[in-house]
């Protein structure tokens, strides 16, 4: 072979050599498509109400998905984590936000699951803080002090009602002793608003956008949750919950208020393709400023804590993601 065949040789094995790279991190190499969009070119994302911060992470993310992979991902309005998680098993969707307490019920089986769900994890993506959202002027000082009055807990298969009726039990009262409108946040704040109800519980990330955009118009405090309170929650329930304070100035309430934080977890099913959920997390991590511009609580992404999912355990993709980031 003549010294410009074996140039033009090397330049072609390299080409090919880099076209294959670029279709293995695809996830395939016929076609440079991977398997996951040959079998089907829509997805999911069990997203939540539109006035939480699970819905417009999920939009976020869907976009960033749809403009970077060779799928088109969309996101669902949904009731909440138990929702999110339901839909996960079922293959209606691909991707599910989900508390961290909601999530170890749902893989075993106790709780709102009667029968454990084949639920892995994907990322644990920022701390979510119990709400007790009161007016300003409210006589209501404490849990006990929602006895008898009309209240929302949270829309029904929602993870709000799970921590509200665990705080309830900590407290020594029960559900029944409430009013109970299982109002979503966007139903539970013109409820608040127009006086319909005293109180509504919420488990978000700070801040929430509704309750920010009631506070401009509607002075609010949030009801303290004590650490005892808290301690009591804790037992039997995988020890997921924490102290913390809103911050001074959250919502306008100029002072600390101890709350209880719990983790949030993006799940997805055991049987998701294992490249789908590789190439979704590269897509989330490379996305997060981007998301973070339109969603505060993307902020709290962090690569060396997504890993910390237990008692959920990682998805086959995403700890193939985790190591192979770390190269």
């Amino acid at each position: 072979m003549t010294r410009r065949g074996v140039t033009w040789r090397r330049r072609w094995l390299g080409l090919l050599s880099t076209v294959v790279l670029l279709c293995v991190g695809a996830g395939t190499v016929a076609g440079c498509t991977p398997e996951y969009a040959r079998e089907r070119d829509q997805y999911v994302i069990a997203g939540g109400n539109p006035a939480g911060v699970y819905s417009r992470y999920g939009t976020e993310l869907a976009a960033a998905m749809t403009a970077e992979l060779p799928i088109s991902v969309e996101t669902s309005e949904t009731q909440g984590s138990v929702d999110n998680l339901r839909r996960v098993a079922a293959g209606e969707a691909f991707l599910g936000f989900a508390q961290g307490d909601t999530a170890a019920d749902a893989v075993v089986g106790s709780g709102e699951f009667a029968r454990p769900l084949p639920i892995r994890a994907v990322a644990r993506v920022y701390d979510e803080y119990v709400h007790i959202v009161v007016p300003e002027d409210s006589p209501i000082m404490s849990l006990s002090d929602l006895a008898g009055r009309p209240v929302s807990l949270g829309s029904r298969d929602s993870g709000v009602q799970v921590i509200a009726g665990r705080l309830f039990e900590a407290t020594g009262l029960s559900i029944d002793d409430v009013q109970n409108a299982a109002l979503g946040v966007d139903d539970s704040i013109t409820a608040l608003r127009e006086g319909k109800i005293e109180a509504f519980f919420w488990v978000g990330a700070l801040p929430t956008p509704g309750i920010e955009q009631l506070a401009e118009g509607t002075p609010i405090r949030m009801v303290a949750i004590g650490p005892d309170t808290i301690a009591r929650v804790n037992e039997g329930h995988a020890g997921v919950y924490r102290v913390a304070d809103f911050p001074s100035g959250s919502y306008g309430v100029e002072r600390h208020v101890t709350t209880m934080t719990v983790p949030n977890y993006l799940v997805t099913s055991a049987a998701a393709p294992e490249a789908l959920i590789a190439d979704a997390l590269d897509v989330l991590f490379r996305s997060r400023a981007t998301i973070a511009g339109e969603v505060r609580a993307a902020e709290f992404l962090d690569r060396r804590q997504a890993i910390f999912t237990a008692p959920v355990a990682l998805h086959s993709g995403a700890s193939r993601y985790y190591v192979d980031s770390r190269r």
